[in-house]
């Protein structure tokens, strides 16, 4: 791509888009039905994909249109910016922004993801506990200005780039789908997979297949524990975990789990968060730490019958507490469920497994598009 970077202009960020601040009181009244909160964001990605419900929230919201790029300025380390397509609400730790005509649609978006501009916005985060950024400190961040062809040319190669991960996206989750409807069809009244079973399952009880661990640590660094993993690291539909804290840098988290448990995400169990440990280290205590029974099951397939959605929604039901119901492994160790022996157990293993090598391959290749995306981004406007 030939590019005449001789001719770019600096500029501020408030010279070619604007904070956009309309404030909705009870969003649950207000006709806006979406709702997007930090949690919604995924660092790295140009747009918006998830969002929440406004039904049940009564608190100060910002709103935002189609079109707005939204800003995640608390723990800006993270960094979380994106475009959105569609209208609703999101809380106030985002900031709403509006391109002006100086830009070609979308285009800020390139800007505020590259490397340059993050290391400027986590340099100007104030605050103690959760640091923020302010919009007066933003608006000041200087970039290098491409006239309207150019930022075609350049916008056009990013898009061409984001619908090729958004291909490989879809067919890794379209793979995530099946392995969870078979998950679902294994622990459903009426196990079915595929010719496998054919009346060799017999009645048991989740705490026929596996029992809590309770084991804590209290120098987890004397003990070898250098990682911790939250409710955060683990992503629905996502057997794998997906990040983890560092112990060196403080937790207060003390439940220990082994390589090869299953975390269960016991705090509010409809979010369907599951996840085999492939490392030994500490978690929240919203997560329970389960250890197969290899009398009754194959310890590997015990993560596909957790994060069945049965399962989920038998937690869901037995949940306890208001604000932040959570499902005891008490209450959920009783329900009851059919198993094949552990002969068609090893075949029903080697399934999931060849599933979950294609889902690997296709996240990595998504991951490879990703990395040689910000390559880019650096490359040219950073």
């Amino acid at each position: 791509m030939k590019l005449r970077k001789d001719i770019w202009r600096e500029c501020p960020i408030d010279a070619v888009a604007e904070e956009i601040s309309i404030r909705v009181d009870k969003p649950s009244d207000s006709g806006y039905e979406k709702f997007i909160g930090l949690e919604h964001f995924i660092s790295g990605d140009f747009s918006v994909k998830n969002y929440g419900s406004t039904a049940d929230l009564n608190s100060a919201m910002k709103v935002f249109k189609p079109g707005n790029l939204l800003f995640a300025r608390r723990n800006a380390y993270l960094k979380r910016a994106s475009i959105v397509n569609f209208e609703g609400v999101c809380s106030g730790d985002a900031i709403v922004i509006q391109q002006n005509g100086e830009l070609l649609s979308q285009f800020l978006v390139l800007i505020l993801n590259t490397s340059r501009f993050w290391a400027y916005a986590i340099s100007n985060a104030a605050g103690t506990m959760s640091k923020r950024v302010k919009w007066r400190d933003l608006a000041k961040y200087q970039f290098k200005l491409p006239p309207k062809d150019e930022q075609e040319k350049i916008l056009s190669l990013f898009l061409t780039l984001e619908k090729q991960i958004g291909q490989t996206e879809a067919q890794e989750g379209n793979l995530r789908k099946l392995r969870t409807k078979l998950a679902t069809e294994l622990v459903s009244n009426t196990p079915k997979f595929g010719s496998l079973l054919n009346g060799n399952c017999k009645k048991v009880t989740l705490s026929d297949l596996a029992k809590e661990s309770r084991a804590t640590a209290r120098n987890p660094l004397d003990e070898g524990i250098e990682r911790f993993v939250g409710l955060e690291h683990i992503e629905p539909g996502n057997l794998k975990i997906q990040g983890w804290g560092n112990v060196a840098d403080g937790t207060t988290f003390t439940k220990v789990f082994e390589e090869g448990d299953v975390l269960f995400g016991r705090r509010r169990a409809y979010l369907k968060k599951a996840a085999k440990a492939d490392f030994k280290g500490l978690c929240s205590g919203d997560i329970t730490v389960l250890k197969a029974n290899p009398k009754n099951i194959k310890p590997e397939l015990l993560p596909y019958y957790m994060s069945a959605d049965p399962v989920f929604e038998f937690a869901v039901s037995n949940s306890a507490g208001s604000l932040s119901p959570r499902a005891k492994w008490r209450d959920l160790s009783k329900m009851e469920l059919a198993i094949p022996d552990l002969k068609t157990q090893e075949e029903i293993l080697k399934v999931f497994e060849l599933l979950d090598k294609n889902i690997e391959g296709l996240a990595n290749q998504k991951e490879t598009l990703k990395k040689l995306k910000h390559k880019l981004l650096d490359e040219i406007l950073g």
